[in-house]
């Protein structure tokens, strides 16, 4: 087989594998989250068999740790998290009734709009009344979507349901699953693609280990400093922030912006806006300073530009599975242009026209990163 054959086959295997993701996407949720959860729980597996327990013993061990840290926490949030969530909706009503009383009108006398007489809420009220023919058909229509949800979410319980039980087998047979895949590369560029897969591993072990702490580190933060302020939605808000610091600079915005709107509305023009400003600007400031490099450090080294961009390219693909995947594929993809471009650095295509390379600059650029 012939250089460009293997291209030609290699590219469109590369194609058909991105087409059957993406067909398969619905169902691929829960063995996506579940190799997530088995890759970051495999390094505590591994220790636990250093010191002469059996793999299934360890994956044992490790599970119901995971599990009952798990149930903890779920059982001591949930109902604060749920109290919050009912204070926010009652909140939002408080918001559009306000909304529709006092901001409306002042609207309207600023921009000299005339006067309709009536509030859009009223009028939607009155308009339904009297077509209420035409509105049992969209109650109709309503229902018929409820009654599909309903499918919908006993299919998501599913998969939910599945994400413990197929965590477990991939955890406790990793080992052999790497240990096959290494069988099945091609003899002469074995060590090659394990260097690769070792770099990959470097930087994918330090997004999904370093960047979840970073995450935690920073909900608690905010959670803890909104509650000092006396902020409501403290749980709410700083879990949010947390969670959206997965992007750079997304959780500050959300946060510093959802969190001064609700102490707006709950303090009025008080001190306590400042305070909140200062919880998400030590919250900041600690992320940058002390969390990233001491829980993350610079093995990723992907710009926030391309973290965006990766985090935006894998929603539209694929839906909320590829934003679940983005940044573990944009880091193994960066170790994969790392390695072409320094390829492409000593191929004949580039000294062309040019200086050619010394020996010792082959050398240096044929090593793999370290």
């Amino acid at each position: 087989m012939t250089i460009n054959s293997r291209m030609v086959y290699s590219v469109g295997g590369v194609i058909l594998l991105a087409l059957l993701f993406r067909a398969l996407s619905p169902i691929l949720m829960p063995f996506a989250i579940a190799a997530v959860l088995a890759y970051m729980g495999d390094p505590l597996v591994d220790r636990l068999e250093e010191r002469r327990i059996g793999r299934s013993a360890a994956v044992v061990i490790v599970f119901s740790c995971l599990t009952l840290v798990s149930l903890i926490i779920v059982l001591v949030t949930l109902p604060i998290l749920l109290d919050q969530v009912q204070l926010l909706i009652t909140r939002l009503h408080a918001f559009v009734q306000w909304f529709q009383a006092e901001a409306l009108p002042q609207l309207r006398a600023f921009l000299d709009l005339p006067d309709r007489g009536q509030p859009p809420i009223d009028s939607a009220k009155e308009a339904l009344s009297k077509n209420w023919n035409a509105a049992g058909g969209v109650l109709l229509y309503l229902w018929q979507k409820i009654s599909g949800s309903s499918m919908a979410f006993i299919t998501w319980m599913a998969n939910v349901a599945l994400i413990p039980v197929v965590t477990f087998y991939l955890l406790r047979d990793w080992d052999l699953m790497t240990a096959a895949i290494r069988k099945l590369l091609p003899r002469s560029r074995e060590q090659l693609c394990v260097d690769l897969a070792t770099e990959c591993d470097d930087i994918l072990g330090a997004f999904a280990r370093g960047q979840l702490l970073v995450m935690l580190a920073l909900a608690a933060i905010y959670t803890i400093g909104l509650w000092a302020v006396g902020v409501d939605l403290a749980l709410v808000l700083g879990l949010v922030a947390g969670l959206a610091s997965i992007v750079p600079y997304l959780g500050f915005l959300v946060g510093i912006v959802a969190a001064g709107v609700a102490a707006y509305f709950q303090f009025g023009l008080s001190w306590e806006l400042l305070a909140v400003a200062g919880v998400f600007g030590v919250g900041q400031v600690l992320e940058s300073v002390l969390l990233t490099p001491t829980l993350v450090g610079d093995k990723i080294g992907l710009h926030p530009v391309m973290v965006i961009f990766a985090v935006l390219a894998g929603g539209q693909l694929f839906g909320f599975l590829g934003v679940l995947l983005a940044l573990p594929a944009a880091a193994v993809f960066k170790v994969l242009f790392s390695y072409l471009h320094q390829r492409y650095l000593i191929s004949q295509w580039y000294s062309e026209g040019g200086l050619p390379l010394t020996p010792t600059d082959e050398e240096s650029l044929s090593e793999p990163r370290q």
